[in-house]
Parts: C-alpha cells; structure tokens; sequence
C-alpha cells in the first residue's frame, strides 16, 4: 500500500509524469543499453526496441500501476502483475536487475523533468517503483518455485525433433530436452521463450505459444513477421531451423491458461492467435468435455488458417461444441456472412462464459466490447496478445 503522503504526491505529480512517459522511457532506454549492451544484445527484444513497442508497454505499466494505488489502494492489481511476471519469469529476469533498472529509469525521470523532481516528488515514485518491483518479483520467485527452476534463467537445451510446415508463414517445431530430462508440465495457453544465436552473435529470445500437446515433445508455432523491421529470430527459425538441431528453450510459464469448470467456454482468435487456443481446444477434447465450447477464428484466408483441419475434428469430437470462421480472401464457395472481419453478432453466448480471446489489438479491443455488451463479466475475459501488451492495465478491473 502507499503511504498516505505519497498518495498525495503521487495524485499531484501523475499528470506531469504521465505526459512525458514516453520521453522518461526513451531516454531509459538509452541509458540502460549504454551502461549495459548486453541486455539489448541478449535479453531484450532488438525489433520491439526499434519500432518503441517496448517503451511504450513499460510506459503503460507503471502508469498502470500508479493509477492502481491511488484508486484502489486495498486492491493489488493482480492482472497487471501476473502478466508481467510470467514474462519476466520466462526471461529469467531476477532480484538484482531491479535495481539497476531503477538506476537508470531515475536518471531519465530527473533530466526529463528537471527542477520539477524535487526531493518529496523523487521519493513518491521511488516508492512507487519499489512497491511494484518487490510485488513482482516475489510473483516471479512463486513462478519459478512452480517450475522446479532457481530464479533466473530457465533456458536449456531441447533438440529439434520435428518440424512441420502448417502454411507459407507458420512453422511448428518439436523440441524434447537435450539431456533426456522429462518434458516440463504445462497448462493449455501457456508459451515458452526460445533463444537463438544469430549470425552476429546476438542472443535474442522470443516468447512462442505451445500450440498442441503431444506425448514426447514440447511443440509451438512460429509465424514469420514480415515488416519494418522483419522478425529477425521468427526469420532464423523458419529459414535455418532443422529436426537434428539445438535450441535453448525455456519452462513453459503464461497467465492466460485454461482454467477447470464445468461453465460455457468460447475460444476466440484472429491469425497465429489460433495457436495456444488450439491447445486449450485439445485439452477439451482430451478430458472429453461436456461443456459448451464455441470456436471463433477469423484469418485472412483459408490457405493462411493454420490448425484448420485440426480445428475441425477437435470441434468434431466434442459433445456440445462449434466453431465459427471468417476470411477476409475466402476462396470457392464461402458463405457472405462469414466474409470479412470476424462479427459476433450472430454468435450464441450463453450467460457463465469464460473467454480465452488472442489475437492483434484491434481484434481483441473488439471482441472484448461484444463479449462486454453481451454480459460477459470483464473478469471472465481473457486476453493474450503476442509481443510488448500496448493494452496492459487499461480498461481492466483491479481484480482482473
């Protein structure tokens, strides 16, 4: 909790803060690769880095977590955490980083907003820092606990024991332990973080969705991002990645996971969002579930709808299930009403549901508001968006 007197000043200073987070972000950046080119070469994603993505998810975090104390300061804003937690823990981020993210995040608030950082001030948001750091990382240790791993990295070596092409952008990789240790467990939803060397020397590690449950092998789904810049570790695995070859890949860890129940369950995704759905989807199938299940996907054709047919015959072998797909580019004979952007309208939701929702931003901040509008309580909906969440914090609930 915050302490009364900086509550106050926290309230009076937020504006001021608020209006230059992206300046203060920048320039902690800046100085945080400076003082440590390693983390930008091994930890931390170059391509987020360069488009801002990163700086401005970090900006909306701890505006996020400023406004939590003020507002409710009874409340521990467990979404925000527990998101940023999981990541952290799957990067193997510990205690003493902490501090010298603090070092430097400091320096870039003293000289962006000058004389306005007065002694009072710098230690209101040093409290706030150290309430949000000290909540994470006990979140992360509970993580790492669970995983049977010490705080820190949890990347081994996994030999490459499959590799299958699901369409011209998605690849999915089976991987086991390189030293014949058991698979780690999971729960459907979950992602791990995987490490490749490239030819420069950098160490970059992204985070990619467990797309299927197989007996003896870790598998996820890579999708190869094509832009400005192109995905350099997405471009490395699809071009260069081979059954026989080693990656460093992590424990699996992810907030957004299927919970047990016996409620209406729906499952809704746009592109290579369908991959963690599709295990959730599985792990219904596999317990032989009666619940009510409804599939939404939307894509831009058939021919890029990765898991297509798997889609079906999961559906397929449910008692009480259905799926419902839209493409942008549909081909042949495709019903008009299932063309173009995904629309739920039309689509029954039945009062209980719990929504598991991945996908691009504009997809979820859509699907989000139907599902709202429909009377799915906000706690119930659950969202997983791949790469920096540019929607952390806002429009949530403290409790989630």
């Amino acid at each position: 909790m915050l302490s009364e007197k900086s509550t106050a000043t926290i309230r009076a200073t937020l504006p001021a803060v608020g209006g230059a987070i992206d300046e203060i972000t920048g320039l902690f950046y800046d100085k945080l690769f400076a003082a440590h080119p390693e983390l930008l070469r091994d930890l931390f994603n170059r391509g987020n880095q360069a488009a801002g993505e990163q700086q401005r998810a970090l900006a909306g975090s701890i505006a996020a977590f400023a406004v939590a104390l003020i507002d409710h300061p009874d409340i521990r804003p467990d979404t925000l955490l527990g998101r940023i937690a999981h990541k952290h823990a799957s990067l193997g981020v510990t205690r003493d980083q902490y501090a010298i993210v603090h070092t430097h995040l400091f320096a870039a608030i003293a000289e962006t907003l000058g004389d306005a950082v007065t002694d009072e001030v710098a230690a209101a948001w040093d409290e706030v820092y150290w309430l949000m750091a000290h909540a994470l990382i006990a979140i992360e240790n509970g993580l790492y606990a669970e995983a049977g791993t010490e705080p820190g990295p949890s990347l081994r070596d996994h030999l490459v024991v499959g590799r299958r092409t699901e369409t011209d952008e998605v690849v999915t990789f089976l991987v086991r332990p390189a030293d014949g240790s058991p698979l780690p467990p999971f729960r459907p939803g979950q992602y791990v973080s995987v490490q490749v060397e490239l030819p420069d020397g950098a160490h970059q590690i992204r985070q990619y969705s467990l797309s299927g449950a197989p007996a003896d092998a870790l598998q996820f789904s890579v999708r190869r991002v094509t832009g400005t810049p192109d995905g350099e570790v997405s471009g490395h695995l699809h071009d260069r990645v081979r059954p026989g070859d080693v990656l460093r890949v992590s424990a699996p860890f992810g907030d957004v996971a299927l919970a047990d129940g016996d409620g209406p369950v729906l499952l809704a995704s746009a592109g290579i969002g369908c991959a963690p759905l599709i295990t959730m989807l599985g792990a219904l199938a596999g317990q032989r579930s009666k619940r009510r299940v409804t599939v939404v996907h939307a894509d831009r054709s058939r021919r890029d709808h990765a898991f297509h047919a798997e889609l079906g015959r999961l559906v397929a072998e449910l008692p009480d299930a259905e799926a419902h797909v839209w493409y942008e580019h549909p081909e042949g004979d495709w019903p008009a009403g299932r063309t173009g952007l995904a629309d739920l309208s039309g689509v029954r939701v039945d009062p209980g549901t719990t929504a598991y929702l991945c996908g691009p931003l504009p997809f979820l901040r859509a699907t989000r508001t139907r599902l709202l509008e429909l009377g799915v309580p906000a706690a119930d909906i659950h969202y997983e968006v791949f790469g920096p969440d540019l929607w952390l914090g806002r429009d949530e609930s403290p409790a989630g």
